[in-house]
């Protein structure tokens, strides 16, 4: 669902697991939050921004997939 934030991961060398630790939650959580099975807080937003790419702004950075966008 999120493929901006999964390809700015890839270019900051971030994986997954790396991601998981640095804002305290399971693999298997930010996976499911990633896919967009389950939302990601504002603090874990900020501090995503932060570490990844603190250039882009929340919206650009989370901005999700238009096919993946249920109206």
């Amino acid at each position: 669902m999120y493929s901006f934030l999964r390809g700015e991961m890839v270019k900051a060398h971030i994986s997954v697991p790396m991601l998981a630790k640095q804002i305290g939650v399971s693999e298997k959580t930010i996976r499911n939050k990633l896919n967009g099975e389950t939302d990601f807080t504002w603090p874990e937003a900020v501090t995503i921004r932060r570490i990844v790419n603190p250039n882009l702004s929340i919206e650009e950075m989370f901005r999700c997939d238009e096919k993946n966008v249920v109206e």
